[in-house]
């Protein structure tokens, strides 16, 4: 399938109707923004009435005559419901559709999915041997992945014993201790690889849910708790003299709670404001550090239900890792209580829906040190901003773009830069929440920045498409989540492919887009695994490929799944090296 002027028309005419839509009264029962301060917190949103979005028609989407699927233009935030429609398989899907690709190997089993939903992934080389670590916060593992075939677990961390609370320490971890998203990068001051882990307020909470009257907006009591809840908001960095746990060695722990009077002396044993470094710090082992933030409670406009926080963004200097420096905070009008006026200007603004801030760091198609200048931030529901980051301690907005609503789901999430040195072009993507496509979709944008002065909206990636012997028209009759995740990271070893984007796109599996031209993007590799494996829980079935990890110097992708993790090699990433790297990984290329 191709973007089409057609396609162009079409996706215009459905922006104005979903945004239209968000101005229309939700059914959820509160009244205005009186009810929205209700418990008399300041810092939940309360700028316009609640237009909190009813329930999709179910006459107004399903499968088509065609073959094809028609989203709902707008629906609520329910990922944990089923959404059956005529035409929908029965069962998950647990055969597997290949093309351009190879299996290499393949491991499954607890030891290899720390969580069903989400898992980081980095790599370090020690003594000859290439490590993957593969975690989400309590639940980690370390991987000696040297031989491609012959993976072993080296490590195993996790909390299963203290039933997963994090205020309690037990034989791996600390109280209130885990394993934040991650950069590794080596330093040369200290000579060694040098960790920097995000610690964030946890996007799984018990105090609070998606619906009234549970949500932030109703309860109170619930958005109390949550404020209450000790731990670091912040990021620490470590020295890592070795792959294992025992090998790391804490240079700092730093708050970004504004109101410590020291970042670097706080108590993570008490209550922290805001939202503590989210995910994937960005930093190249230099001087400058990027990570998404909000560095208090004052952050707070977003309309998503559980979220108590609006990211913006931060830049430290890294040049002592023991001793990081705050330069400068940069946020968008709209994202801090009192700014009303700037807030009521989204189209959005009282839909109780969507995520709006960063989710991710900034993206640097270039280092600062290396003569970078721009970057670009996805932040959700406030769309697409360009910064001027050549003077870390001064950000600078140079450019905005709002991009079409689509509601529910994430808006946007990431923004691939790899290819930007040599066309100009980034793509912007956010991600599904929800199951049986119950939700627009998420389209990845093509986005022609040459002019970071004037972003501008030239086309969409395809859309997969089942194999005819799958015996079904559309993703979304395979049941699950459908649609893309991310293209992994800057922290993949090795310098990214030109004209090669692969992308996680959960029950699609991992797709490879082939940019070289950006007129005409084709998908030009696939794996599509099975929906779950022996051991998977029932209830996350329907999140299947969520990521990918690419060694772009030994071209082998890691394909992670909620039942395992896969090594797969393609012709489109070049011949693959099953042994020892030529190299050991030490910083990020670009």
């Amino acid at each position: 399938m191709r973007f089409t002027r057609r396609n162009t028309a079409l996706a215009t005419v459905a922006a104005a109707a979903v945004t239209a839509g968000l101005l229309v009264p939700g059914a959820s029962g509160a009244s205005g923004a009186a009810a929205a301060t209700a418990g008399g917190d300041p810092n939940v949103p309360a700028a316009c009435a609640d237009r909190r979005p009813g329930p999709a028609d179910p006459g107004a989407y399903g499968m088509q005559l065609d073959g094809t699927f028609r989203h709902p233009a707008l629906t609520p935030v329910d990922e944990e419901s089923d959404h059956p429609f005529p035409g929908r398989n029965a069962a998950y899907d647990t055969r597997s559709y290949i093309k351009n690709m190879k299996v290499e190997a393949a491991y499954e089993g607890a030891d290899f999915t720390p969580d069903y939903f989400h898992t980081w992934q980095n790599v370090v080389d020690f003594d000859g041997r290439r490590y993957l670590f593969q975690y989400d916060r309590s639940e980690g593992r370390v991987y000696d992945i040297t031989d491609v075939r012959k993976v072993r677990v080296v490590e195993k961390m996790s909390r299963e014993d203290v039933d997963g609370d994090e205020t309690r320490a037990n034989g791996d971890w600390a109280a209130h201790d885990y394993w934040g998203a991650s950069t590794v990068q080596w330093n040369k001051k200290l000579n060694a690889y040098v960790m920097v882990q995000s610690f964030e307020s946890k996007r799984q909470i018990s105090e609070l849910s998606d619906h009234p009257p549970l949500d932030k907006y109703n309860n109170p009591d619930g958005v109390r708790k949550l404020r209450e809840k000790p731990g670091l908001k912040g990021f620490k960095v470590y020295r890592l003299d070795g792959p294992r746990k025992k090998d790391w060695k804490l240079l700092a722990t730093v708050s970004t709670d504004s109101t410590q009077t020291d970042p670097l002396r706080s108590d993570p044993a008490t209550a922290q404001q805001g939202s503590g470094s989210i995910d994937v710090p960005y930093w190249t082992g230099e001087k400058y550090m990027f990570i998404a933030t909000a560095p208090d409670d004052t952050y707070s406009g977003t309309e998503y239900p559980t979220n108590l926080h609006s990211a913006g963004y931060q830049s430290w200097d890294m040049s002592d890792p023991a001793h990081p420096k705050l330069l400068d905070t940069w946020h968008l009008p709209g994202q801090r209580t009192g700014e009303d006026a700037a807030y009521r200007q989204n189209p959005r603004c009282g839909n109780r829906t969507s995520w709006m801030g960063a989710r991710m760091p900034l993206f640097l198609p270039k280092p600062v040190e290396k003569g970078g200048r721009y970057a670009f931030a996805a932040m959700g529901g406030y769309g697409l901003t360009v910064l001027d980051v050549s003077d870390p301690s001064n950000l600078r907005t140079v450019s905005h773009l709002d991009l079409p609503a689509s509601v529910s789901g994430t808006e946007g999430d990431n923004i691939d830069v790899s290819q930007y040195e040599k066309t100009g072009m980034i793509y912007y993507s956010g991600y599904p929440l929800t199951e049986d496509c119950y939700e627009p979709y998420k389209d990845v944008y093509q986005i022609d920045a040459k002019d970071p002065r004037k972003p501008r909206v030239v086309g969409a990636l395809p859309r997969p498409v089942p194999p005819r012997s799958a015996g079904f028209t559309d993703y979304c009759q395979r049941r699950g989540s459908f649609g893309p995740k991310r293209t992994g990271y800057y922290t993949n070893p090795g310098k990214h492919d030109a004209g090669v984007l692969g992308y996680g796109f959960y029950n699609a599996g991992v797709q490879f887009f082939d940019v070289s031209d950006p007129a005409d993007p084709e998908i030009s590799a696939y794996f599509v695994p099975k929906a779950y494996g022996r051991d998977t829980a029932d209830y996350a079935y329907g999140n299947q490929t969520h990521g990918v990890y690419v060694e772009w110097d030994r071209n082998i992708a890691w394909v992670l799944t909620n039942h395992g993790i896969y090594a797969l090699s393609s012709k489109v990433l070049g011949k693959p090296d099953l042994d020892a790297p030529a190299k050991p990984f030490r910083n990020s290329e670009f």
